[in-house]
């Protein structure tokens, strides 16, 4: 059995995301996401559903344009859309991306 201390798992920034990941199979991938204040994660379409759980700190998240808070621990689940999302004071988050059937 593997226990994941989402605190403890090393994390890089957004642009070596692909180092965040420690689980993934043929249906889904699972990464933690260190936001340092003021940083921001980019307009992206994503192509399959996704989740975000907010493990600490909080994020103003877009989804198509529509803007809400996400704070400790709270989630958000959402089908394929536009996403992006930025932190004032710094978060740290796990995010799930869960294939669409083809």
């Amino acid at each position: 059995m593997k226990i994941y201390d989402l605190m403890n798992l090393d994390a890089e920034g957004y642009e070596s995301r692909n180092v965040n990941v420690f689980f993934q199979n043929d249906l889904f991938k699972v990464r933690v996401i260190v936001l340092e204040a003021g940083q921001k994660i980019p307009k992206c379409q994503m192509d399959s559903f996704v989740m975000f759980y907010v493990v600490k700190g909080e994020v103003l998240l877009s989804k198509n344009d529509e803007i809400s808070v996400l704070k400790e621990n709270q989630a958000f689940i959402t089908e394929p859309a536009l996403l992006s999302m930025e932190t004032d004071l710094g978060a740290r988050l796990m995010g799930i991306q869960v294939k669409t059937r083809e």
